[in-house]
């Protein structure tokens, strides 16, 4: 009825088709492949714990952001009522209010006086330009007192 080459290639095609699911079910239940989905379902647990920490902690911020701002705005109306109060009862001889400080072109603007910082040229004030400072490394070593200690040990 059927010709030996077609049960001959159904019975190859049956075996392989029972060893790939041999193979899957072994895998399936062996303690390699639990101990790899209790590794991946942990690995998956982590990932979660991490987005909710990075979840948390950008709350955080943009939490503690708002309320220095609402801080910085609070300030700024304290000092506004202290410095309004003071300009009144002072007799306009008091301090100057953020209100007419808004009034300058730049903040970033330094004023003259500290514009011209220069800095520190040396530690040790130098008698003359040619004269060695501190931060020299020959400062305080006198060669002629070497020449001389060498020349009357020889």
């Amino acid at each position: 009825m059927y010709s030996l080459t077609i049960l001959v290639a159904t019975g190859a095609i049956a075996l392989l088709v029972g060893l790939g699911l041999g193979i899957l079910l072994g895998r399936r239940t062996s303690d390699n492949g639990q101990r790899l989905r209790e590794t991946e379902r942990k690995l998956d647990q982590l990932t979660q714990d991490k987005r909710a920490y990075e979840e948390e902690v950008v709350e955080h911020f943009t939490q503690t952001a708002a309320l220095l701002n609402t801080l910085t705005d609070s300030y700024r109306n304290v000092h506004n009522h202290l410095a309004t109060g003071a300009e009144t009862l002072c007799q306009e001889r008091g301090p100057v209010s953020l209100e007419r400080l808004q009034g300058r072109a730049d903040d970033a603007e330094i004023p003259a006086h500290l514009a011209r910082i220069q800095p520190p040229l040396d530690y040790a004030p130098k008698a003359s330009p040619e004269e060695k400072g501190m931060l020299n490394e020959e400062f305080g070593i006198e060669r002629a007192r070497i020449r001389e200690a060498r020349d009357a040990e020889a």
